[in-house]
């Protein structure tokens, strides 16, 4: 009887510690998950600042571009280079379009 009582103990041991790795092996999975979420929102919020940053870039060369592309500074740049410039009254000639004849039905 005692052999059983000592049998009996030692598989209560065996559950008590199987039981107690479990425990500690589902804490370290949650506590690695836990770290895992926190790199993965660190990273995200990294790229959320860089995406903010670069569409700050692109609203800024949009302007840039409408500046560029604007009537009085394309006139700098167009006399400069081109050496064009607006015509006065007496170079400006207008052109007509000549009337087409009208089609008539048979």
């Amino acid at each position: 009887m005692a052999a059983r009582r000592v049998a009996a103990r030692a598989r209560g041991r065996a559950w008590v510690a199987l039981a107690l790795l479990g425990f500690v092996l589902v804490g370290a999975a949650v506590i690695w998950r836990r770290a895992q979420g926190h790199a993965q929102a660190k990273a995200l919020l990294a790229l959320e600042q860089q995406r903010l940053q670069l569409q700050s870039q692109r609203a800024q060369l949009r302007s840039d571009i409408r500046d560029l592309v604007s009537r009085s500074s394309l006139a700098a740049v167009v006399e400069k280079r081109l050496d064009m410039h607006v015509p006065n009254d007496t170079q400006l000639v207008i052109l007509t379009r000549p009337q087409r004849a009208a089609v008539s039905s048979p």
